[in-house]
């Protein structure tokens, strides 16, 4: 009886040693999970979910690299948004907004870089190789056309202006270069109704920090995403 009775003690000895051992270790473990969650967060807009400028830019270097000149760079600016906030409400635009970022996430695919740039202006990178890059912009600007419906009912007719700079076109990987060379070419065809791709020459263009001179907004280039 001694025996088992000691048996029993060493068993219960050890098992408080290992819960003792295991406390710490789990403590460390949701920490770590938090920390790991909370990092993720900081790298998405709030709003639409989508990458922040750092992110963004780090993940569409990425694309680069991996697709080389079948890479294209494209620029969406909301159109009229400032029409949806005025006449609407705030509210109204944030679900454009959100409405928006899924569309753009859904067609440019899980492996696409996809951003929020600031404001009602968004910046994705993806694989577009030449012999579908005119359909692939169409359908976008197409997506970018259907009405949002609003929490209340409400509908809302909606459209974009789309400018995109393809590697092959402009002949450069710089993603600087590839974004200011997209930034003219979308406001060259601004509410046209279609996606303006960029030639060579838009990359030359005078541009401040990225961006077209003298267009609205160039000073916030970079400061939100």
């Amino acid at each position: 009886m001694d025996s088992v009775l000691r048996f029993q003690a060493r068993i219960g000895h050890r098992a408080l040693l290992l819960t003792t051992a295991a406390l710490p270790l789990t403590g460390w473990t949701v920490h770590a999970i938090t920390l790991h969650r909370r990092l993720a967060a900081a790298k998405k807009d709030p709003l639409t979910g989508l990458l922040r400028r750092d992110a963004y830019t780090a993940r569409a270097r990425q694309v680069l690299r991996r697709h080389g000149d079948d890479t294209a760079v494209v620029l969406v600016d909301q159109d009229h948004f400032k029409d949806v906030n005025d006449t609407m409400s705030h509210a109204a635009g944030d679900v454009v907004l959100m409405a928006t970022a899924a569309r753009l996430t859904a067609w440019a695919g899980p492996r696409a870089a996809v951003s929020r740039l600031g404001g009602d202006e968004f910046a994705i990178v993806l694989e577009m190789p030449a012999a579908r890059r005119e359909v692939r912009l169409a359908q976008l600007v197409q997506m970018l056309r259907v009405p949002v419906t609003l929490d209340d009912g409400q509908v809302v007719d909606v459209a974009a202006s789309v400018g995109a700079a393809a590697c092959d076109i402009v002949g450069t990987r710089d993603l600087s270069v590839l974004q200011r060379a997209a930034d003219a070419a979308l406001y060259e065809g601004k509410h046209s109704g279609r996606a303006h791709l960029a030639t060579a020459a838009y990359a030359t263009l005078p541009s401040v920090n990225g961006r077209r001179a003298g267009r609205p907004g160039t000073s916030l280039w970079g400061r939100v995403a």
